[in-house]
């Protein structure tokens, strides 16, 4: 798939390789028509002549070489050093002799970069797991908090004012407890998760 920010798109180089190399248009005036250079209405007409309709659609831009890559066996060193020691890149680098950028761009790249991607037990990457559509599993959970009083708790202001508040709560509520005391009553937090989605609803009761 092209860019945002392309020039052409894959119908339109079509167009543009067949007005040069079946009509006879120059690269320069195919070039202008389609607003880009002639160098690269030369490239997409050569690769027309070349491959056809099928050379139209944009390649991998991933080198045939890579001389610098880090070789499969220093791979495997690092990945069973973070495994099984739990060693961060600049430890990694001094046990593997490269540099810890490297070390870095291997764990990014085999999906450990942070401990918390590692099962504790195992020491494999954790796999997210997640149901196939929507409403298939709901993860339910009830949490209980003590109600906060008008105008805040004891934790908040002062001890006499929290007390005061509680009083004035428990007034208005027209809840008392043991003694007489003032009673503002508790809050069960019912929380609900979508596995599939990851979307989370909480309502107080």
């Amino acid at each position: 798939m092209s860019h945002a920010n392309a020039a052409l798109t894959p119908r339109a180089r079509l167009r543009l390789a067949r007005l040069i190399v079946e009509t006879g248009w120059t690269h320069t005036a195919a070039a202008k028509m389609f607003m880009v250079s002639p160098r690269t209405a030369a490239k997409w007409a050569q690769r027309y002549r070349h491959e056809g309709p099928a050379g139209m659609v944009d390649r991998s831009s991933r080198p045939r070489t890579s001389p610098t890559k880090t070789d499969p066996a220093t791979v495997r060193r690092i990945v069973r050093l973070r495994w099984r020691q739990r060693l961060g890149p600049v430890q990694i680098a001094a046990h593997a002799g490269v540099p810890a950028s490297t070390v870095h761009a291997v764990l990014v790249r085999c999906g450990i970069s942070r401990l918390s991607y590692i099962d504790r037990v195992t020491g494999e990457p954790l796999r997210r797991y997640e149901h196939p559509h929507p409403g298939a599993l709901i993860h339910v959970d009830v949490t209980k908090f003590a109600n906060i009083p008008d105008g805040g708790g004891h934790r908040f202001t002062t001890r006499q004012q929290g007390f005061r508040n509680a009083r004035a709560t428990a007034h208005r509520t027209g809840q008392r407890g043991q003694h007489y005391r003032p009673r503002i009553g508790t809050a069960h937090v019912h929380t609900v998760i979508d596995d599939h989605t990851r979307i989370a609803y909480a309502e107080i009761h």
